[in-house]
């Protein structure tokens, strides 16, 4: 009896069948990247949506007229807390990976000091303000950027929106 044929036959399927399980492993790999950078991207924008509202809503309290500064004070930390904030970071530490969630955390501290400040009386639109303001800006075009990065997506070549002066309303750059 001749074996070669038998074996070449043999020898053919055998590599059929490891070609197949690499493709396939490899295809579940490329899916799985898509659904991981899928996940993070919901993750993301989640954040810097809620940053964007809280940011927003921070800024209208603290203009409003309210008959005490402790009342003032809880509308203010109310909205910090009931914003999200606080659950859009916790999945930040869970999926992003370590430099995106230290710049994040960081736009984190600046809302936080933006709203101790409008709680211990700082005006809207004060030099002090806009300082707040200003680092919350870069800090989060910091995180914006990692994000991107992260995501496989090239750098924005202008800024999103511009920052808001002191009325609140979008400036010309």
């Amino acid at each position: 009896m001749d074996w070669l044929p038998l074996l070449s036959t043999l020898a053919g399927a055998a590599i059929g069948i490891v070609a197949t399980l690499i493709a396939d492993r490899n295809r579940w790999k490329r899916e799985d990247a898509k659904d991981a950078r899928r996940l993070r991207l919901d993750v993301y924008t989640q954040y810097t949506t809620t940053v964007k509202v809280l940011g927003e809503t921070l800024r209208a309290l603290a203009r409003q007229g309210h008959p005490s500064g402790d009342e003032r004070a809880l509308a203010l930390r109310e909205a910090f807390r009931d914003s999200g904030l606080a659950v859009a970071s916790e999945r930040m530490w869970l999926i992003a990976p370590e430099p995106v969630v230290k710049a994040s955390n960081s736009v984190f501290h600046c809302l936080r000091r933006i709203c101790d400040g409008y709680i211990d009386g700082t005006a809207v639109g004060s030099p002090e303000d806009h300082a707040r303001w200003e680092a919350r800006g870069e800090a989060a075009a910091d995180m914006r950027r990692l994000m991107r990065e992260d995501l496989g997506v090239g750098p924005l070549t202008e800024r999103h929106s511009p920052r808001p002066n002191d009325d609140g309303n979008p400036a010309a750059q």
